[in-house]
């Protein structure tokens, strides 16, 4: 069985492939942005959630993991008695609660952008991120890994 860091680096990994496809395609422009954009949000975000998912289990010090990783602080095992919750923990909930955290976290809608009205020419409006603020998420992730790593290691 790996650990939970592993599993933290390879979701990010795959969340990154994800994310040079969905530009990749893009670029292409053999579809409206908005079917793009449906491709592939539901899976990159689900990519997202099980780095940040398995990094807080990392910092947990977790070995017994869980088939699936917690999307949410709540969801986090408790600390054990006599311990305090770990600094990057607070963090994390700080971010959920009104940070970009809370904005990866979202429950994506199922539709990719809001009906037309009859006779509107106004373009549509994509209810779903698109590929650049998700690769902002990537990156804002990637940075908390490394940054919180070097104190991880220190340990």
């Amino acid at each position: 069985m790996s650990s939970a860091r592993a599993q933290a680096n390879q979701s990010l990994y795959l969340a990154r492939i994800q994310l040079q496809a969905w530009a990749d395609v893009l670029e292409q422009q053999q579809h409206p942005a908005h079917v793009i954009d449906r491709s592939f949000a539901f899976s990159v975000q689900h990519h997202l959630l099980d780095a940040f998912g398995w990094y807080a289990l990392t910092v947990l010090g977790e070995t017994n993991l869980p088939p699936c990783p917690p999307h949410r602080c709540d969801d986090l095992p408790g600390v054990a008695d006599g311990k305090s919750v770990p600094g990057e923990i607070r963090e994390f909930q700080t971010l959920e609660q009104d940070g970009w955290l809370s904005q990866l976290q979202r429950e994506l809608p199922m539709t990719s952008s809001p009906a037309r009205s009859p006779g509107n020419l106004a373009s549509e409006v994509s209810l779903l991120p698109d590929q650049a603020l998700m690769s902002g998420w990537a990156d804002q992730l990637e940075a908390l890994f490394d940054r919180m790593g070097d104190s991880l290691d220190e340990c």
